[in-house]
């Protein structure tokens, strides 16, 4: 009873910490710390954010597979949701700040830049995962439909980083970091399935 206390509380405190970029954000943009490009600024934070909770969200189960602690997965939709939440800030940005709704600019963006033709598809499947995070929606799919679908947050994440790639063109850093990352995530799932295979 008692780790179940600790555990909604540290929960709780993640949630809160992971509302500081956003809070940073909106703290530079009130005392005009974004910079020459506000808009680049924005775009490139959140889209940082959401390439991050998307991997925090896949550690979840090598974490819980080595560490033997539930504590991991139990917070994973929590994570997963925030990726989703940062996704659809950068997405946000993206249309209101960057086209102003121009629809057709957009979708000739979309056809043209190799970054936004990859990223947009990706956003595009982050929004089944995040309709189907609740409990009546496992339910309702079947535990094995809902596995199947939530399967897509592997290309998602290759997706992202692919987008990030694409997007930074010189610096290549932080990318190279996430790609990593995401190849150890997916090299440990692979190396489970083909020991239990």
């Amino acid at each position: 009873m008692q780790q179940e206390k600790y555990l909604s509380a540290a929960k709780s405190l993640v949630f809160l910490i992971a509302l500081i970029p956003l809070a940073k954000l909106a703290w530079l943009g009130f005392h005009n710390g974004l910079g020459a490009n506000p808009i680049e600024k924005i775009t490139r934070t959140t889209g940082y954010w959401t390439l991050t909770f998307l991997m925090i969200t896949l550690a979840a189960t090598p974490l819980r597979a080595i560490s033997k602690w539930s504590w991991p997965v139990r917070w994973r939709r929590m994570l997963g949701l925030f990726a989703f939440f940062y996704a659809c800030l950068h997405f946000l940005t993206y249309l209101v700040l960057d086209q102003f709704f121009d629809w057709g600019d957009i979708v000739k963006d979309i056809a043209k830049r190799p970054y936004i033709t990859i990223g947009f598809p990706a956003f595009l499947m982050l929004i089944p995962l995040a309709v189907t995070s609740t409990n009546k929606m496992v339910q309702r799919l079947g535990g094995k439909r809902w596995k199947r679908l939530h399967k897509l947050v592997y290309v998602i994440g290759i997706a992202g980083v692919i987008h990030f790639w694409w997007l930074v063109k010189k610096d290549i850093t932080e990318p190279l970091q996430f790609a990593a990352v995401l190849t150890a995530l997916l090299g440990f799932r692979f190396v489970r399935w083909w020991r239990f295979r």
